[in-house]
């Protein structure tokens, strides 16, 4: 019997807000409802934001990380290569055009290539929430949000008295695939103690055809919360986390045996401080990650010499907001904030490494405000402001590089008196200096500047639940790689396209779903299509929940992409050539067999599909273990996969 593919699992909570309106106009009793327990599609909740539940299974299961499990949010994709460790790209926009923190602190990968993008260190069940905000529509998370922001968010619920609360997974699949968490808090009304634990490991997965491709992986990670809740308005906490991994990579020359991180953090929150202060929060963070890839420690190198890169990144810095209620209907949320980091490195020819060298060092302060403004019952305004000032000094030349840069946005929204409906139209702007991968080819690339305009529509009402975004998004001096990285240059460009998402209850029992995203981009100074930019692609899915089983199939489909810049793109990869379109179909099935206990299992790439996505690394060939190169790195087989979750 042919080895299969990989395994991830996924989430489940949104059938329950489909079915239960429709059980209500029936007048039927509801002795128990299953929410969505393997979700497809995160839905749109708000303008401009998602937001999904990572302790809940998916399907398609993702990679044990950040980047796999934002794949399967309509407008994201995922730059393969290997089974972890894929740079995420939003509407066509990845690395540090798209914000991404963690637990509200920030972190970036050290590797030169890009092993190791902020999501490869993320085990996602063992966060809260994930929450999206789509475009440079918020000033709160930083500046450059060209594409938008992610947070990883995790919330330790205040104990109104001694308790402890269990959060635990297994998972298990296709490719030895083994995912595991135990998280576990315990405390009463003065404080508490977290600790979680992770572990994902999983053996090279094959592909479509039966060729094993170059991506095993081990991952573990411990994390120690301590709270002090001395009354209902205050939080005085400490974090700790720390994880190591190895991982194989298929587009690479070199594999990563090393991704060791250690992060410490506080944070004091303290709410209700007066009429005007609704809330102040303090957090300072340390984060610290020591990466190294060779040639030699994960694959045979017959005939190679051997070759191996250490680097190491710190990042230390702090934030200070104020929530303010400066009426009956206006709110607001001003801040400032602060980031260091300080990348170096050191090789190894055969004959041991060399001396630390540190190359660059990003020093950045930022000051924001946004409001909210209520018109009426049904209208009302946000708006934000925001200046960042960054130094920037390369350590080996002994040059520096200081940016001023601004982020503003305004966008109305409107309440149906009618319907269970909200229209809404942006105007945001961002500018996002050069970072460390664009430098390292040229250190004094202009600030791009992205102007870009968002509308939509969400409808919520009985069975019919559906929402529609569209952006256009004018990006002067984008910084473009050109020539595999051989050099960046600024020029201007054009993306626009959208998402949309549709569930309709056929009945109390049977749900269709469908998304749909888009995205288009041009290179208007030279007259061609924009680099990596993904093809149309879609989901449909039909679901169905009775009382205590649900299942579902879930078909994606995506389209061939013939728009390319071929060998140009951006710190992630650049284009490949052509791709072909594809259709895979996934099933699911799933059973609570108790108030804390749903077991969830599924097949992945039902019928065995060979594809490749279109923005993906190539795949490198290693004889020594009988793997050819590939025009892309092949996504994986058929995949099957069975979890059992128990929360207490």
């Amino acid at each position: 019997m042919k080895k299969v593919g990989t395994v991830v699992v996924s989430s489940l909570l949104l059938l329950a807000a489909n079915t239960q309106p429709v059980l209500a106009a029936e007048g039927k009793k509801v002795t128990f409802t299953l929410a969505e327990i393997v979700v497809t599609a995160p839905a749109v909740s708000k303008p401009l934001l998602v937001e999904t539940d990572p302790k809940s299974p998916r399907q398609p299961v993702p990679a044990a990380d950040g980047g796999g499990y934002l794949k399967n949010i309509p407008g994201f994709s995922l730059s393969r290569q290997g089974g972890t460790g894929g740079d995420p790209v939003f509407r066509g926009l990845g690395g540090t055009r798209l914000n991404i923190l963690l637990d509200d602190t920030y972190q970036f990968g050290g590797c030169p290539g890009r092993m190791d993008p902020t999501t490869a260190y993320i085990f996602p069940e063992s966060y809260s929430k994930i929450t999206i905000l789509k475009g440079p529509e918020t000033v709160k998370y930083g500046g450059g949000n060209i594409a938008g922001t992610v947070l990883f968010e995790r919330n330790t619920e205040r104990f109104d008295k001694a308790g402890i609360r269990i959060s635990s997974s297994v998972l298990i699949g296709s490719a030895g695939r083994d995912d595991e968490l135990l998280d576990i808090a315990a405390g009463d009304a003065a404080g508490y103690v977290r600790l979680i634990r992770t572990r994902a490991n999983a053996n090279d997965y094959e592909d479509g055809k039966g060729d094993k491709v170059h991506s095993f992986y081990t991952r573990n990670s411990l994390t120690g919360i301590f709270g002090w809740t001395p009354d209902a308005d205050t939080v005085y906490e400490f974090t700790a986390d720390t994880s190591d991994a190895q991982a194989a990579y298929a587009g690479k020359g070199m594999d990563g045996p090393k991704f060791d991180r250690n992060d410490y953090s506080v944070r004091f929150v303290k709410k209700n401080i007066s009429p005007v202060v609704a809330g102040l929060e303090f957090k300072a963070f340390h984060n610290y990650i020591d990466h190294i890839m060779d040639n030699y420690s994960l694959r045979p190198r017959p005939g190679l010499m051997a070759m191996a890169m250490e680097v190491d990144r710190e990042t230390n810095g702090g934030r200070l907001t104020a929530d303010l209620i400066l009426g009956e209907a206006t709110t607001a949320t001003v801040g400032l904030d602060y980031q260091r980091n300080a990348h170096r490195g050191r090789s190894n020819m055969g004959m041991g490494y060399g001396k630390w060298t540190r190359d660059l060092t990003f020093t950045n302060y930022g000051l924001f405000g946004e409001v909210k403004r209520q018109l009426n019952p049904h209208d009302r305004l946000l708006g934000g402001l925001r200046t960042d000032s960054l130094a920037v000094r390369q350590e080996t030349a002994g040059v520096e590089a200081h940016n001023r840069t601004y982020g503003a946005f305004l966008r109305y929204e409107h309440d149906y008196k009618s319907a269970q409906a909200t229209a809404y139209i942006g105007l945001g702007h961002a500018q996002r200096p050069a970072d460390y991968w664009e430098r390292r080819v040229n250190f004094f690339l202009k600030p791009e500047k992205n102007t870009q305009l968002d509308t939509g529509l969400i409808y919520r009402s009985g069975k019919l639940n559906t929402s529609l975004s569209l952006f256009y998004a004018d990006i002067n001096d984008f910084i473009l790689f050109k020539n595999k990285k051989a050099a960046a240059e600024n020029i201007d460009a054009a993306v626009y396209g959208g998402e949309v998402d549709f569930a309709y209850a056929l009945n109390r029992r049977w749900t269709a779903t469908a998304s749909l995203a888009y995205v288009r981009g041009n290179n208007d100074t030279e007259h061609k299509p924009l680099a990596q930019i993904p093809p149309l692609e879609g989901t449909l899915a039909l679901k169905y929940s009775a009382d205590k089983l649900a299942g579902g199939l879930l078909w994606r489909g995506v389209r061939s992409q013939t728009r390319y810049d071929l060998n140009n793109g951006s710190e992630i990869g650049h284009d490949l050539g052509a791709s072909s379109g594809f259709g895979i179909l996934a099933a699911n099935i799933a059973y609570k067999a108790g108030a804390q206990l749903i077991f969830a299992a599924g097949i992945d790439n039902l019928f065995d599909k060979d594809y490749a996505e279109f923005i993906s690394r190539a795949g490198v060939p290693i004889p020594a273990l009988g793997i050819d190169s590939s025009f892309r790195v092949n996504e994986p087989g058929r995949t099957v996969w069975v979890k059992a979750s128990y929360n207490y």
